[in-house]
């Protein structure tokens, strides 16, 4: 259930804002062809979306506070506290949710394109002898 300070709340507020990000990203690329515009899209969508456990030691000698956090936050923390454990375990699965997030641009690509493109023919022009007809004015009655 939501409450106002609830955890889901905010994972809830976080991925609704995400999504935001993902649209701007997909139309910020639309200098792009549609696989590379995919794949980058999405790949970012992996890196927000992905997430990752933290530990964090309390005021208390011995105690921890643990949780989950976006993956690239937990890697940026780790690394502005030198911490490398959670900078390798941020970026483990930062790296995963990236590559992820690529396959299912790849695989978006693969189902949306046009199986047809290839075989585009030219149609012919008809070889009449006769001279074009005159272009008859459209008559309303």
């Amino acid at each position: 259930m939501l409450f106002a300070n609830s955890t889901s709340l905010l994972w809830l507020s976080y991925y609704g804002l995400s999504l935001l990000v993902i649209v701007a990203v997909y139309f910020a690329f639309v200098f792009l062809p549609r696989l590379p515009r995919l794949v980058l899209t999405w790949s970012v969508a992996g890196a927000i979306w992905a997430p990752a456990g933290f530990r964090l030691p309390l005021i208390e000698e011995g105690e921890f506070y643990t949780g989950w956090a976006p993956s690239a936050m937990v890697a940026a923390v780790g690394f502005l506290e030198n911490n490398g454990s959670a900078l390798r375990g941020g970026l483990m699965w930062l790296v995963l949710g990236m590559a992820l997030g690529a396959l299912i641009g790849v695989a978006l690509w693969w189902w949306r394109r046009s199986s047809n493109a290839e075989y585009v023919t030219q149609e012919e022009e008809p070889n009449d002898d006769q001279p074009p007809s005159r272009r008859r004015e459209p008559v309303i009655g």
